[in-house]
């Protein structure tokens, strides 16, 4: 059984998503929940959760809508400014939504440190009261400034969307790999395995492309705070759901029963209070 923690929805707009750059062509388009059932249709998956791809309270309005009408939803991810300094009232007002649990304030665009000015942390420290999760979406070289976050907020429940974004295609590896550790070592943090096809190289990527960085994350987090995320529909310019979820399967296939239930379905659940 699978239960996929990263997935998106969009009716597409391109004004709005400029992120869908060229090169994107394929994802160009709507993406719904009948979408994602198709896609999954060979796949058993018994609930995904849907993350924000706008930065926009819209956008999180327009997931939870989806999540009330979609059984296959079973929470959001969504976007609240948190920098705004009402930042409580909105917070406030989301969390009314049960099937709110987590949001994601996009930091792979910003400055390195910007997750260490206050007014961020400010939005950061009201994430417990409300029982929320925090999505940590930021690229290798932003690693740095995220353990100090994750030090300063020990609990706080974070995840590390795309194992943070290694250049996979380049196989840089060392300096991600030395800050996976030191962010591994606080036990409040866990990390998706999602996003490493579009890391990679999309034409010509082989399974064996993953492994060192599989072989780190499971290292340093274990298999207690490792969960899968497929990123569909991104994850399709580089491959298809079955593809993308056959890579963790192929490489967890030596793995105790217990341990792939954790993986594909029970930790991601219990992060986001399923």
């Amino acid at each position: 059984m699978i239960f996929d923690s990263h997935v998106h929805f969009w009716k597409y707009n391109p004004q709005r998503d400029l992120w869908i750059n060229e090169s994107m062509g394929a994802i160009k388009r709507d993406f719904s929940p009948e979408d994602y059932k198709n896609a999954i249709q060979d796949q058993d998956v018994k609930g995904c959760i849907a993350v924000q791809a706008d930065q926009s309270e819209e956008e999180t309005e327009f997931l939870l809508k989806l999540a009330e009408e979609n059984g296959i939803i079973k929470g959001v991810v969504g976007w609240v400014d948190l920098t705004a300094g009402n930042v409580v009232k909105k917070l406030e007002k989301f969390s009314q939504n049960k099937y709110l649990k987590g949001i994601r304030y996009v930091l792979q665009d910003k400055e390195n440190d910007f997750c260490l000015n206050q007014t961020f942390l400010n939005g950061i420290s009201k994430l417990q009261q409300f029982n929320l999760t925090y999505d940590i979406l930021v690229d290798y070289r932003q690693l740095n400034s995220i353990i100090h976050l994750a030090e300063d907020f020990p609990e706080q429940a974070f995840v590390l969307d795309h194992l943070g974004k290694p250049d996979i295609k380049n196989i840089k590896y060392q300096d991600w790999k030395q800050n996976i550790e030191r962010l591994a070592q606080f036990p409040n943090v866990h990390c998706k395995i999602s996003g490493m096809v579009t890391e990679a190289d999309w034409e010509n990527w082989k399974p064996e492309n993953f492994k060192p960085y599989l072989d780190t994350v499971f290292s340093f987090f274990g298999t207690e705070r490792i969960f899968f995320g497929s990123d569909w529909p991104v994850c399709t310019l580089a491959g298809d759901y079955e593809s993308v979820t056959n890579l963790l399967k192929d490489y967890t296939s030596i793995f105790s029963t217990s341990e792939k239930e954790a993986i594909f379905f029970k930790n991601a659940q219990k992060f986001y209070n399923i």
